[in-house]
């Protein structure tokens, strides 16, 4: 037996000798969290505040720092030593100048005071005398924009800040700001067929969506017909009688989705206009949501609010129509259209056409050439004028368009050697002349344009590689360095950077990139089980951003207790060209599998610390997906797997989704792509994870599975998070906790310590 055992200790089966993780690997373990490596790096963002007279504050740990890009000067915002001596009086409690209680605060209109709040109380501070007293006024911060963000008050401010749209009884109501009189603008709403409702079935909310005209005298909003839409149900778990939650929700294949019917609203005098087309699919350019952008999405006011440009998608997002509505009479003229053979999509991230009713031209994205690009069509004749940017590289994101100097500003991927995810900003003239790069520093840039757009900030770093934010002027001269990564005291706490690396997809031919995670204390004579962190989108990818981060979810705390841990941007992944991520349309259960084999099988070649007789696989949602997909179709490769709240059969999934990536259902084999129908090939350890209040994923999902694994005689476990939606809430960190227990039982073939409890004290 002890001979047995001192080969198991040789191959790296146990990490002790007495074959047990304690509290203290744990421990270990949880320092590179998030929530405990964050606190450890200095200089590492600079989030702007940009102030009227086109100056802006940023905080850079304790201390608020006031730029003026004019001066090109950097100053404190305030005396924080004075101010927090004058708040200590005023409160009866005790603060310190660099640890001040607020993190954010607005200037009064005459720069004399600020305003912020401290402790559950607004305060006003006096810069000239610093006295501090408790601010009982309306306060005189900005009344909001045209653009809701998610999760704020359910109105949407006008551009002049002075009426606010709302939702009353399905109907589009404004309030006047300042005599809060509300005024009725439809009257005509009604149950599933109300204004500018927000449902897109898997995100839905009760704030309006719609996009106010530049004069604040007009709204471009729909009247959302859910009438005959299938429904989705959820029940809560408690003491006495459930509480059903139920909302429309159109699955693939279903006869009757949820449609729009586009109107503009007068707002002074009101009446409805509407569009002269027929209702539109809930459908958008950009992803499967009308307002993903926190606004209605692919509409397009002229400046002087006559026009409304906007793109209407088809079900299936293979064809898009690019219109002009008359505002007044809702004449709609048709200018061009675009049909692709998979899926159009209109950028990454941010919606990339443009009205430009001026010059009577239109900016637009597309793939035609298999990568992203602009071009630029005379409006009039829908006809093409010039292709504006070409090349084996993609443009991401259009972020301001000059049309004075006829010159476009827009970030791309793909121009730098090392990595083809490295982002940088460019400027190109109208007639693709003159392409200038504005950040040349190797790496990943991460661009944000001042109100103005006469600066922009930009923060550029690499995956292991401390970021570094300066100020630039548009013309990209650099003005101010504002922040150098500092993380000295990250690494001083045995924090060490992941290694980056490239192989080989499937094919043998493309090259893919990823991320590895090893111990700090690796040892490479020894054998290590390697676990595969894995999100297949298509929409997204496993490494999501590719700028530095101390902390990328807990892969390198598993990598702590005795794992290498890796993310590997597959094919189907966006960003790279068209071809690229069209290679599994069709078969969404290709998951980016064959690629995460063979980047294991070469990362193993290379690494012979790397134990492919124990690979572990683990994502959430998609990657849930994915994850049972693995352990089902290579059973002899992936030996335990975690799949968290997967749509495991997208027939079980909201209906635009699944219909862009995979096409109608009749056209793509829905059945044949589902997990159940699998269930009964699992060889290795498999736990399912679910919210039973998930509105995102259904947990019917997992429980399709469930039910198949059952049938089949399959073990298997299974954790349920009875009140709980997609990401797990308050309970998150315990999923935490049972991920690395069942791969360090089931993969490391040690036991956990007993009910190890995560706890992040700072409450990030």
């Amino acid at each position: 037996m002890r001979k047995i055992y001192a080969i198991l200790l040789l191959c790296g089966y146990f990490t002790s000798v007495h074959a047990q993780l304690t509290a203290t690997d744990y421990a270990h373990a949880e320092s590179m969290m998030s929530y405990n490596t964050e606190p450890l790096v200095d200089h590492g963002s600079v989030r702007p505040n940009w102030l009227p007279d086109g100056r802006f504050w940023f905080r850079d740990g304790g201390a608020f720092v006031l730029v003026d890009p004019v001066k090109k000067t950097q100053s404190p915002a305030f005396d924080q030593q004075k101010l927090a001596a004058a708040l200590s009086t005023a409160s009866g409690s005790t603060y310190e100048a660099g640890r001040l209680p607020f993190q954010s605060f607005a200037y009064t209109p005459d720069g004399g005071s600020i305003r912020f709040r401290a402790d559950g109380k607004r305060w006003k501070c006096d810069l000239k005398t610093y006295q501090c007293t408790e601010d009982t006024g309306a306060g005189d911060e900005p009344a909001g924009g045209e653009f809701r963000r998610r999760g704020a008050a359910d109105v949407v401010a006008s551009p002049d800040g002075k009426k606010e749209a709302f939702i009353k009884d399905y109907n589009l109501w404004v309030r006047d700001i300042a005599t809060k009189q509300e005024t009725q603008l439809t009257t005509d709403g009604v149950k599933d067929f109300g204004y500018a409702t927000d449902n897109a079935g898997w995100r839905h909310g009760d704030g309006p969506v719609l996009r106010w005209s530049p004069d604040s005298r007009k709204i471009a909003t729909f009247q959302q017909d859910q009438r005959g839409v299938n429904e989705m149900y959820l029940v809560t778990t408690n003491v006495g009688a459930p509480t059903l939650k139920a909302w429309k929700y159109a699955f693939p294949g279903d006869k009757t989705i949820i449609t729009i019917q586009r109107v503009v609203i007068n707002v002074d005098t009101p009446q409805v206009i509407r569009l002269q087309v027929e209702p539109d699919p809930h459908r958008a350019t950009l992803s499967d949501d009308i307002a993903s952008s926190g606004t209605f999405d692919d509409v397009d006011w002229s400046p002087d609010a006559r026009e409304l440009a906007f793109v209407s998608t088809s079900r299936d997002h293979k064809n898009e129509k690019v219109r002009i509505a008359d505002a007044a009479t809702g004449a709609v003229r048709e200018v061009f259209e675009e049909t692709v053979p998979t899926q159009y999509e209109s950028g990454q991230g941010t919606i990339n056409w443009r009205y430009l009713p001026a010059s009577g031209e239109f900016i637009w994205y597309s793939e035609r050439d298999n990568w992203g690009h602009l071009y630029l069509y005379d409006a009039k004749t829908g006809q093409v004028k010039n292709q504006i940017t070409k090349g084996d590289w993609v443009v991401t994101k259009l972020l301001k368009v000059d049309e004075k100097k006829r010159q476009l500003y827009f970030i791309a991927d793909g121009r730098q050697p090392e990595n083809p995810y490295f982002s940088q900003l460019y400027r190109v003239n109208f007639d693709g002349k003159n392409l200038t790069l504005l950040t040349p520093e190797p790496g990943n840039h991460a661009v944000t344009l001042s109100p103005d757009g006469n600066y922009f900030i930009d923060s550029y770093s690499k995956p292991d590689v401390p970021g570094v934010t300066v100020l630039r002027g548009i013309d990209g001269k650099l003005i101010a360095t504002l922040a150098k990564t500092d993380i000295s005291r990250l690494v001083a706490a045995g924090w060490k950077p992941v290694t980056p690396f490239t192989v080989k997809a499937h094919d043998g031919t493309t090259d893919l990139y990823g991320l590895m995670f090893t111990p700090t204390h690796l040892d490479p004579a020894r054998k290590y089980p390697i676990i595969d962190y894995i999100y297949p989108g298509p929409q997204g990818g496993s490494v999501g951003s590719w700028s530095f981060a101390a902390s990328r979810g807990d892969n390198q705390a598993l990598a702590e207790l005795g794992f290498i841990v890796i993310a590997l941007e597959g094919s189907s992944n966006p960003l790279r060209s068209k071809s690229f991520h069209d290679m599994s349309y069709g078969n969404m259960a290709e998951n980016t599998l064959p690629d995460q084999v063979a980047g294991i099988r070469q990362l193993a070649a290379r690494y012979a610390y790397i134990d492919t007789n124990r690979v572990g696989i683990w994502g959430h949602s998609g990657g849930g997906f994915a994850t049972a997909d693995a352990m089902f179709r290579y059973p002899d490769f992936f030996k335990v797997g975690i799949a968290e709240s997967g749509n495991h059969d997208n027939r079980n999934y909201e209906d635009d989704w699944g219909e862009r990536y995979d096409g109608l259902a009749g056209a793509s084999d829905y059945a044949a792509q589902a997990n159940e129908n699998y269930a009964k090939n699992l060889k290795g350890k498999l736990m399912l994870a679910h919210g039973l209040m998930d509105d995102n994923v259904p947990p019917e999902n997992t429980l399709l599975v469930v039910e198949a694994l059952e049938k089949a005689n399959k073990d298997y476990d299974l954790v349920v998070f009875p009140n709980s939606p997609h990401g797990y809430g308050a309970y998150s960190l315990y999923m935490t906790r049972k991920r690395w227990d069942y791969f360090v039982r089931n993969l490391l073939g040690v036991e956990p310590p007993k009910e190890y409890q995560l706890r992040n004290k700072g409450g990030q």
